[in-house]
């Protein structure tokens, strides 16, 4: 049976070389890419090769002037021929550099095709740079379509945090600063060195870590569910070689007006955060706190467990309400604040005392809810009310 893997990064030379790496590490793989940098002339150029070379090649209109819609097209229908010649293993899907992996893997997954990995390749000496980097993909010839609005870090962020598995460059520039941070960023990922061959074993072929990686095993939901802002697996404390990790947890609401007096501040001052927020005058919306190289993302994620109806509970996925009972208070339930702040150099005090500024003040916070929902709406531009 055919297994899928999804190989993904802006990093592109890692990228091709763990491409390569499986390429000659799997028996009977074939590599995958659609090269969106031709979307511009109308069409997306799909190459297939093997260890030896290219194996064929074709053009994919473009769907809807999206090129990433394209690769969706064409993608499935490749893949089921892969899987009906009986001889592929392995295909290996090699995304173009912004094309994030989720809705791919989501789209193979749909499919009823079997994926088995995904997985984001990495030079460690080059995280810090991405994620400070807020460049539009569009400026650095790198967006997926005409209305690409997205930046070089907030695009290499989620490429980082989605996939369970990093492939690490042997890159001779990285130091021991740039391994914390990647390690912080996503603690809980397998990191893969790109560059350790299988080996035969005594008796018969091993496979290379990253091999088994590919192989091992991908949960689309899971994967869903761990980034989802009510129930994401958002990082731990930790200082280590220059980097730190500060999480801050509060159940007192935000003032909006002196929270978005705030903001710019709050997003330079790592160079990641993210978590989840509430506004007193908004205490039912539970809000989605998105940060790198500067950029700021707020969004709406729906609402809190504890607005919702008793009869609406089993509506909503167990891994959303166990999350909401690991950290439920007994006035304002799972409203809380819970951000995280990744960075070299963080000035943990000082983003602490700015954050604490922020909250409702003793007086503001016995005046009750009729009250705070009187306060100043400041969000409603950004959030588009």
């Amino acid at each position: 049976m055919l297994s899928v893997a999804v190989v993904g990064g802006l990093h592109a030379d890692a990228r091709r070389q763990a491409v390569e790496r499986l390429l000659t590490d799997v028996p009977g793989a074939v590599a995958l890419h659609h090269d969106l940098a031709t979307a511009a002339t109308g069409t997306v150029v799909r190459t297939v090769r093997d260890r030896t070379g290219i194996v064929s090649a074709g053009e994919a209109p473009l769907v809807n002037d999206c090129a990433c819609c394209a690769l969706r097209e064409d993608l499935v229908p490749e893949l089921e021929r892969l899987a009906a010649d009986g001889v592929t293993r392995l295909a290996i899907v090699e995304l173009w550099d912004s094309v994030e992996p989720r809705a791919m893997a989501e789209g193979v997954a749909s499919a009823g095709l079997r994926l088995t990995g995904v997985i984001t390749a990495v030079d460690p000496a080059l995280v810090l740079p991405y994620l400070g980097n807020g460049d539009d993909l569009a400026d650095a010839g790198l967006a997926a379509a005409a209305t690409d609005q997205r930046t070089i870090a907030d695009t290499f962020a989620r490429q980082l945090e989605y996939a369970p598995v990093l492939a690490l460059a042997d890159s001779q520039e990285a130091d021991d600063e740039d391994r914390a941070l990647l390690a912080q960023l996503h603690p809980t990922a397998r990191r893969v060195p790109i560059d350790h061959p299988s080996a035969p074993g005594p008796e018969a072929y091993i496979p290379s870590p990253l091999a088994t990686a590919a192989l091992a095993g991908f949960d689309v939901e899971s994967a869903a569910a761990a980034q989802h802002p009510a129930c994401a697996l958002l990082p731990a404390e930790a200082d280590e070689c220059g980097v730190s990790t500060l999480v801050w947890h509060r159940s007192r609401p935000f003032h909006p007006e002196r929270l978005y007096a705030a903001l710019e501040e709050l997003a330079c001052a790592a160079a990641r955060s993210r978590g989840r927020f509430w506004l007193a005058d908004r205490p039912d919306t539970l809000l989605h706190w998105d940060a790198a190289g500067g950029a700021l993302c707020v969004e709406s994620a729906g609402p809190w467990m504890a607005s919702l109806p008793d009869a609406a509970w089993d509506m909503v996925p167990p891994v959303r309400r166990a999350a909401a009972a690991l950290n439920w208070h007994p006035e304002h339930g799972d409203c809380c604040q819970h951000l995280v702040f990744t960075s070299p150099g963080l000035d943990r005090d000082g983003l602490e005392l700015l954050l604490e500024s922020c909250l409702l003040t003793d007086g503001e916070y016995a005046a009750g809810r009729t009250a705070w929902k009187r306060l100043p709406p400041a969000f409603d531009t950004l959030l588009e009310v």
